[in-house]
This record gives structure tokens, sequence and C-alpha cells, in this order.
């Protein structure tokens, strides 16, 4: 439900503010906030792409096409020897 006085509905700027918005420069292109997102999505997952917890899963993304695009944006993986 909205309430407002008057025909113009008035919202201090500070209502839309987020912490995540100002810790992101906002003259990166496109292309390199999806690559900066992916980055820190392969951070959180250690490198892992497919399966449960895997990268592609938290992205909603086939792992196909999340191969792809870390090829398309010049993603490196670091391979982890076991």
């Amino acid at each position: 439900m909205i309430l407002s006085h008057g025909p113009n509905l008035k919202i201090p700027k500070t209502e839309f503010q987020s912490k995540t918005l100002e810790a992101q420069p906002m003259d990166l292109s496109l292309e390199k906030m999806e690559r900066a997102h992916i980055l820190k999505v392969l951070k959180h997952t250690k490198g892992k792409i497919n399966g449960k917890g895997g990268a592609a899963e938290r992205l909603d993304l086939h792992p196909s096409t999340l191969r792809f695009r870390i090829k398309k944006l010049g993603i490196v993986l670091e391979r982890t020897s076991i």
C-alpha cells in the first residue's frame, strides 16, 4: 500500500541507497559488471561450476552457458591439484 498526500509521491533518496551499489563504481560497462559478478560467484563456490552449490546453479545458468561466458570474458580458472 502506498500512502501519499497530494498528487505526487515523494520518497527520500536515502531510501534507495544500497551498500552493494555504493561499493561498485557506476562507470563499469555491462561486460565488466558481468565479469566481476561471475568472478565473485566463482570465488564463493571455490571455482566449482556445475553440481549442487556450483556457480551455474547460483547464477541460474546452464553450466555450458556459464563456461561459454567465462571463456568470452577471458576469465581464467585456477586449477587446484588434488
